[in-house]
């Protein structure tokens, strides 16, 4: 899967992901990343991104010229790559959408920067924008690492145990149960008896319900839509009565 990163600051994205899992993914050619300087698709002996909005107020905005140039180099590369702007008003990513997104075969992302992105680019040149949370960040370049890296570690090859993503929160719509490691023993205290009886079956179980309760406590909204079967919904309906 071929990701092309559109971005005033390419040392922002690069870095990051050379790094774990996704650089490994990379040296593998499991993964490209294609990084295009914004910088050099814009005019003039400055090379100016940015400019002042219509009607006044905050700060700068980028150029529309520069981008839909950007998106059509990135394109000659990738005719049918999607293209995303990373956006504080798109749809919020989230693990469903991460496993639809894997039918891509590739991915433009634009990164926004200093006050926002001239609409006619998005309009113009844009197939989605979407949005890692309802929060402020300082440029594009983050949410685009957390997109490849959420995307990279799905793709076959990436993880050395093909099964752990199965076993990541999200994955079958709950939390991750429980982690333990050696020592059994400790100052910080014991690992539960559980794991260490090698009942695969009673292993299964326990993190099984330990997902079910970190999720009940943690995030009870997601209880609402995971598939539960009747012993799951009486040890939830159990559980709400003792929190």
């Amino acid at each position: 899967m071929k990701f092309s990163v559109i971005t005033l600051f390419p040392e922002m994205v690069e870095v990051p992901l050379s790094a774990s899992m996704v650089g490994r993914a990379r040296e593998k050619g499991i993964v490209q990343l294609e990084l295009l300087s914004l910088r050099d698709f814009c005019e003039g002996k400055h090379r100016v991104a940015d400019d002042a909005p219509f009607g006044g107020g905050g700060g700068m905005v980028l150029k529309a010229e520069p981008i839909v140039k950007a998106v059509k180099m990135a394109k000659m590369g990738q005719p049918d790559a999607k293209v995303i702007f990373l956006g504080p008003q798109g749809r919020t990513l989230d693990h469903t959408m991460v496993m639809g997104l894997l039918k891509e075969s590739g991915f433009i992302l634009i990164c926004g920067h200093y006050e926002g992105v001239d609409q006619r680019a998005l309009d113009s040149v844009v197939d989605e924008e979407i949005s890692i949370g309802d929060y402020v960040l300082s440029g594009g370049e983050y949410a685009a690492c957390v997109f490849v890296d959420a995307l990279t570690r799905q793709l076959p090859g990436v993880l050395g145990d093909e099964d752990s993503a199965k076993h990541d929160s999200f994955y079958d719509g709950l939390l991750d149960f429980p982690h333990y490691t050696r020592p059994a023993e400790g100052a910080e205290g014991k690992v539960p008896e559980v794991l260490m009886s090698g009942n695969h079956e009673e292993v299964a179980k326990w993190r099984r319900q330990q997902a079910l309760l970190a999720t009940l406590k943690k995030r009870p909204d997601l209880i609402e839509k995971a598939e539960l079967s009747n012993e799951e919904k009486a040890y939830i309906q159990q559980q709400r009565g003792q929190l």
